[in-house]
């Protein structure tokens, strides 16, 4: 499994650690990734997700999951999030229609 955020699409970046004496050593900097829970109000149902902590603050301030991936750009979602993505459409599209 990568470490990548499921919603952001965060990945590793690499740097360097500098001393005092300006000596370079290769490091990793690491997403906070989280394994979480997300309720869809319009699907109904829950999904269990790996995310970065700055992705759970996003969502919260979006509104919730459902108002997170409708604004999200496809680029940057999991094929996992697409689904739900293009499942939330179809019950929106499904409930105006009704």
């Amino acid at each position: 499994m990568t470490r990548r955020c499921e919603l952001t699409g965060k990945l590793p970046l690499s740097g360097q650690l500098r001393s005092h004496a300006e000596n370079k050593t290769k490091r990793k900097f690491r997403p906070n990734l989280c394994d979480v829970t997300l309720i869809s109000d319009t699907l109904g149902r829950s999904f269990r997700l790996r995310v970065s902590a700055h992705a759970l603050k996003s969502v919260e301030h979006r509104g919730g999951l459902d108002a997170f991936l409708m604004k999200a750009g496809d680029e940057d979602l999991s094929e996992r999030c697409l689904k739900m993505k293009r499942d939330i459409k179809k019950a929106v599209k499904g409930a105006v229609a009704a």
